[in-house]
Parts: C-alpha cells; structure tokens; sequence
C-alpha cells in the first residue's frame, strides 16, 4: 500500500484520490483469488457518472472469489506529483498499485482519452505494448463503445470485450480461474479466451496493406480464433443483475444522482449514431422491476433524485405509468425524478413538466439538422412543426431558456443548412417572445459539434469535412446568430478531426498514440491540456498523414480496419441505409412494427424486449 498524506495536500481536489465512498466495497485481498482494477482515464468526476463503471463494479464485486477496485486518470497536478515521488498508479479502494492485479480493466468511452491509457500503463509501472508484457503483469483488457474499432490501440491491450460486459466479465474471470490464475501461461490464456464469444485477441489476427497503405487483409492466425468476433447481448434484460448499492461519491461528478437504467438500446435509427447500432436491441425493463430497484437505490443511497437513463427514455413504452409511480413512491420522501433525455415533440415536454417540481434553467432538444432535406438524409425523424410544437409547449409551461442541438459538417450539408440552423433559432425566440417569456430570461442556446464518422454506422464511409471548412462553417453560424437572447456554442475542430482519425484508424496509429504520449499529450478532450501541435508532430515523427484517415472516402467494397469485428447490423444494411441517406428516404423506427431487416435479430437470435403500452394510461395532457 502506498502513502498519500505527502501529496494530498499539494493537488487540487485531493478527495478524487482518497476513496472511502459511501457502499464502496472492501475485500480481503489475501483470501480473494482474482482481482480486477477497474480503470477509467478521465478525472473521478467523469468516471463515477459512468453507470457501466457501477454495473461491473457491482457484478465482480458480488462474486466471493473475486475484487473489483477503482482508479482514475490522474489530473496533471497529482501525476507530476507522482512521478517526481515515485508513486505508481493505485486504486482508491485498498490504495495498492495497479501492477498488483490480475488484471486490469480499461472502458473505452471516448476516442480522446487514449493517450490517457497509456499513460495509466506507464505510471502503473506496465509495459505499454502487450508484446513487452510477462506473467509478472497484469493482463490489460479494454471494453466499451470504442472497442467496436479496436485497431488503433491493438498494440496495447491484451484482449478486447466487444459488447455488453455483464456475462462475458463472469467467462473471463471463470477461464482464469480454471487456469491456474496468475500462475496461468500468458499466452495460453489468450488463446483460450478467444474462443469465449465476443472476445478479441489482437495478437492473434495478422493484418496486411498494400503499398498504397490500404488494407487487404485481417485474418487469424491459429486455429479456432474466429475470422468475426460478434458482440456480446444480454437477454432477458429484466433480470440483469443492477446496483442498487451504488457507489457515492464524496467530490461533487458530472451527473451526482441515483441512476435507474429504463432501458438499452433505440430505435430511431439515426444513421449518425454509433450507440444507435451497438446496444441494439432494445430491450426494457418491467415497471415493477424499475419500482423496486428505485426503491432500493434511495434507501442505501440517500439521493433526492432518480434519473431515468437510456438512449431515448422518452421512447420506453411505460413511461408515462413509471414516472407516475416513482413520484407516487417517492414523492413524500423528497425524490425528485428527471429524464436526461427528451424527444423533439410536445410529449416529453409534458413528461418533463411532471417530474419537475423545481423548474430546471432549460431544456435540451436535438433537431441535429437546419433543414428538413438533411435531418431525412441522417433520418432524424424530426420536423420543424415537431420542434415548434416542444418548444411552445416548453415556454407555456414555464420555462424560459431553450437549448438546441446540432452537428455541421453532416453528409450533404449545403449552406442553406447552415442558414437553417440560424433560422430555427430565431423562430424559437420569436415564439418565446409571441408567448410572454420576459426578455431578460429568455435565451436560446445553439451548440454545434462537427461530424464524426463512426465505425458500423451507414456513414462509416463517409469522409470527415476538412478542417478549414468547418472553420468556414463556424463562423458563418456564429454572423448569423448575432441577436439578443441567442448564444451559440461550439466544439473545437481539431478535437474533432482528431477524435475522427482515431475512429477510423488502424493498427498503424499505435506509432502516433505512442509519440503523442511521450511528447506529453494527455486529457486531449479537454481544451485546457489539448495541444494540436504536439499530435502533428506525433504523427510526423510516425510517418502517417491524419488526413488520409480523417478524409478518405470508403468505397462499399474497401475492408475497413474494423470489419473484423461484428456488431449484428448487416454490412448489406448499412448499404442500403447510405444509399437511402444519399437519397433523402427516411426509414421507419421499427417500433412501428415494420422491421427494417437490419439483421441483428437472426444474426445474433434475439428479439427486441419491448413492452405493452399500458391501455389504462392516456396522454399528459
């Protein structure tokens, strides 16, 4: 174990270090035969609003032979401290050094947090690269959305969960154990665990290019190894085991609240999304379940407030009779209930109104797109008159300030979209105006992010716009929203363009990853420590030109560095989805009961869990 009383007092927010959490877990290190480090690299702040991180957190730690601790990504203050005291990376749970487990856990949440990783590696004192690694290190493995495009940090993590951990994790630990644990060969282990489905082993896939630098093969290289890893899905999403003990944090987070997963999983089929097609299906929990878990989350918690997280909470079918129930249940206690995510219509503004006792500064929607042409091209399902008809509902009900939501640079953009983006919010004001909201509360808050190709979406094969149009196409929104009561917001564009290469990278970027690293790059999704120059030069030091990843576009018969990896959506679908996009043809949410033949459910032999709309619950009026 390690001293922290002689650093403590030297960083900013020593509590991020500290732990002692509240229903945080503590067990006999001696007597307890495989232990996992969980690791987050980001800030505690960031990593303890995770709910993935509090579901595995509580799935190992409720197994009797095995321990799951925490640690964090050290902000800049603590890792020179650290490093001029000779402090490896520890855990906040025993404060034992990383390099002591069995394994350690990585969560891929952001492409920008990866020089993170390695830099956790190095201050645990790991070899970065696995090929470096022996029996006396602890086996890195990684999951999460970005595992879905792998091969940028193939170099550096052992195996790879592709998919839903919550049964997988019990696989991994159950083949360790068979193997002897730490006394296990290395190799061995991998090998076998290659064979668990939703498992990728890097080292044992050979990759090939053309001189041209394109790829021409990703291939196993023994046997048994699948030439496909196809994600993992949880079934019968009602039982799966959920913490209602969650950990609570004594430092204030990003999202400081009892967490109630409704469901996983949407519909919508937003041909944008990442997240849209690796959690399908969509499953939903079971009103009584979702009760009862609230319940419990209150009683060993004491949070005032409950929020009802997915992807589209607004799209569960029973939420109407939830909302109800919970306020119904909790009410009395002073639980509050909130919906982090609200549909472009006047439903979920009525929904909102009703779990908000205490009127919140503003509502988010997400129109994405300036003109009707561009939100069919992305097949957002959203219309002007949806949007006209959320916000006058927002302003009648009280509520005085308005965000919204979009991205530039989408495929087809023309300038009238940007035009129409201007012109959204100004009709927005105006009708806040036309409804009585004083003018000194009235605002209306555009933020525009860039458009990032993402691996396994209809537009993986679309190029990223070049940075100095975005450039262009921010400032041209920035001329036009010019008017008192608008305030517009954007993401930095070389964040974006980099975030973009690291997507639709390959193995080759473990060279750039690995100068970046050692030329300081770390927290690269925070303006305050991002430093372009530095990953310019990273990536000349490496050989390899960003734009080629950033700007290609893809050919559908190209092999692309993650079509190894399957996450159930057809390569045919997604075809015929970029051809509809091309086209402006929207295609239905298969809610509706028209499936649009995406070809997850017989590739992975699952049905959507979609529950019955309560015939006893009629519209908020």
């Amino acid at each position: 174990m390690i001293e922290l009383e002689q650093v403590l007092h030297r960083v900013q927010k020593p509590a991020r270090y500290v732990g002692g959490e509240w229903n945080a877990v503590y067990k006999d290190w001696d007597k307890t035969p495989v232990r996992v480090a969980f690791a987050f690299p980001d800030v505690y702040e960031v990593g303890m609003s995770h709910l993935g991180l509090q579901i595995l957190y509580h799935v190992v730690n409720g197994r009797e032979d095995a321990l799951m601790e925490r640690t964090f990504a050290p902000w800049v203050d603590m890792e020179s401290q650290m490093r001029r005291r000779g402090l490896p990376l520890f855990t906040l749970e025993s404060h034992r050094p990383v390099a002591d487990f069995d394994i350690l856990a990585f969560t891929l949440q952001y492409e920008m947090t990866f020089t993170n990783i390695l830099n956790m590696l190095d201050l645990a004192g790991i070899p970065l690269r696995s090929d470096q690694r022996g029996s006396e290190h602890p086996l890195v493995i990684a999951g999460g959305p970005c595992a879905f495009n792998p091969e940028p940090l193939a170099s550096f993590i052992d195996l790879f969960v592709i998919g839903e951990g919550e049964e997988v994790f019990h696989e991994l630990l159950d083949l360790y154990l068979e193997l002897g644990g730490h006394r296990a060969d290395r190799r061995h282990f991998l090998r076998r665990a290659a064979e668990i489905a939703g498992i990728y082993v890097p080292s044992l896939y050979r990759v090939e290019y053309r001189s041209d630098g394109t790829l021409s093969a990703i291939e196993p290289i023994a046997d048994g190894v699948p030439p496909k890893v196809t994600k993992r899905v949880i079934r019968d999403f009602d039982r799966v085991p959920f913490p209602v003990k969650p950990l609570v944090p004594y430092l204030g987070v990003v999202h400081d609240r009892g967490m109630l997963e409704v469901q996983r999983g949407c519909t919508r089929g937003c041909r944008f999304c990442q997240a849209g097609v690796i959690y399908r299906p969509v499953r939903e929990k079971s009103p009584a379940t979702l009760l009862r878990q609230a319940s419990e989350i209150v009683k060993h918690t004491g949070y005032d407030e409950i929020s009802l997280v997915s992807l589209s909470t607004a799209d569960y079918s029973r939420v109407q009779e939830v909302v109800r129930s919970l306020l119904d249940q909790l009410g009395d206690m002073g639980v509050s209930v909130s919906l982090p995510s609200l549909r472009v219509d006047a439903f979920s503004v009525a929904l909102a109104r009703e779990v908000q006792r205490v009127r919140r500064a503003s509502l988010t929607f997400a129109p994405e797109a300036g003109t009707q042409r561009l939100r069919d091209v992305i097949n957002k399902g959203v219309t002007e008159e949806n949007l006209m008809e959320a916000v006058s509902a927002a302003f009648a009900a009280g509520w005085s300030a308005i965000k919204l939501y979009f991205m530039i640079g989408l495929p087809t953009e023309r300038e009238e979209d940007l035009k129409g983006i201007a012109g959204l919010a100004r009709q927005v004001l105006a009708r806040g105006r036309e409804l009585g909201v004083p003018g000194n509360r009235l605002k209306v808050t555009v933020s525009a992010s860039s458009f990032v190709p993402k691996s396994h979406t209809p537009f993986q094969w679309e190029p990223q716009v070049e940075m100095d149009e975005l450039h262009r196409r921010q400032k041209t929104l920035r001329g036009l929203l010019k008017e008192k009561g608008l305030v517009f917001h954007w993401h930095e564009v070389e964040t974006s363009f980099l975030e973009a290469v690291l997507a639709r990278g390959d193995r080759r970027l473990d060279r750039v990853l690995e100068e970046a690293w050692r030329l300081g790059c770390r927290f690269d999704g925070w303006s305050e420590c991002f430093d372009f120059a530095k990953w310019q030069e990273a990536f000349r030091m490496a050989g390899l030109d960003p734009a080629w990843y950033a700007y290609r576009r893809y050919a559908y018969d190209d092999l692309l560095p993650w079509d190894h990896i399957d996450a159930g959506v057809s390569r045919k679908y997604l075809v015929l989805e970029h051809k509809r996009a091309m086209e402006g043809k929207a295609t239905p949410d298969c809610r509706t009961g028209r499936c649009p033949g995406c070809g997850l459910c017989p590739t992975l032999e699952i049905e959507p869990e979609v529950l019955d709309q309560d015939p006893r619950v009629v519209n908020i009026q």
